[in-house]
């Protein structure tokens, strides 16, 4: 059953209400007090982590959850740089408008654009001018992400302002290029040539699945989570037959790990 949504009266009081229980908090409580931007950023990164989580698992309780941890971080980063006389959080929304009705003329604007792929395509652009030319396409991809997403968003940078295949299906001629410059490397015994082999091949197999509109982090996320149940499933069993699983033969584990593949279809 839907849960009725509130009106815009009522979002804005439930949000001065977060920034009231916030307030007070800062003040009384010694932990919330003594936080500071370096000693909140790694649980920052935690929390962004456990909402993309609930996401991949689409577990709406848990992102209603996860997305309350992340606002209150950043509302938390807003209340400490109040205190420095810096900005508050209305500044940070202030910016956050200015920011999305620059970037989207075609709505706030008099642009035209054929569909999503265009805007997408305009939105680099756009944000070079923000810049004033002052950085480059990819300056704007944070050095700190996970080499997945990273290589995902540098991808979709350059493609952004042109630089990408004619044709999706040119990108399986790349693909098998870099299998075969490992296959080299892998005879050649040289480590690490080998390394950088296998980069350039995880490249291009992240280059591939953008171009099929797939999000390659989500992806590699749920064969993680499938192949941790399928071997929670083999491991179970070995223990319910007694069998030490460093003592099981692969034809063994094979057994139940087709029975693990087969349950996941019921």
């Amino acid at each position: 059953m839907k849960q009725e949504l509130h009106s815009k009266d009522e979002k804005l009081k439930a949000f001065g209400d977060f920034l009231d229980v916030l307030d007070i908090l800062r003040v009384q409580c010694p932990w919330d007090a003594k936080q500071t931007n370096e000693s909140l950023r790694p649980n920052t990164i935690e929390e962004v982590f456990e909402l993309a989580d609930s996401l991949i698992q689409n577990d709406t309780p848990n992102i209603k959850k996860e997305l309350g941890d992340v606002l209150l971080h950043v509302a938390f980063y807003s209340k400490i740089a109040a205190e420095k006389g810096d900005f508050d959080i209305a500044d940070v929304c202030d910016s956050l408008v200015e920011k999305l009705k620059f970037r989207h003329p075609h709505i706030f604007g008099n642009v035209k654009v054929s569909g999503a792929e265009e805007v997408a395509q305009n939105w680099e652009q756009i944000k070079l001018k923000e810049k004033k030319g002052n950085k480059t396409v990819l300056s704007g991809v944070p050095s700190a992400l996970p080499a997945l997403i990273k290589a995902n968003r540098i991808q979709e940078k350059a493609r952004n302002v042109g630089f990408d295949w004619d044709t999706k299906e040119q990108v399986w001629d790349k693909v098998k290029e870099e299998i075969a410059e490992v296959e080299t490397e892998i005879l050649n015994k040289d480590q690490d040539a080998l390394e950088k082999e296998f980069g350039d091949l995880l490249f291009s197999v992240v280059n591939a699945a953008r171009l099929y509109g797939v999000d390659p982090e989500n992806a590699l996320e749920k064969t993680n989570k499938k192949f941790i149940s399928r071997f929670n499933y083999l491991e179970s069993k070995a223990k319910e037959n007694n069998i030490d699983i460093k003592e099981m033969t692969l034809e063994e584990m094979d057994r139940f790990w087709e029975e693990a593949k087969k349950l996941e279809h019921k």
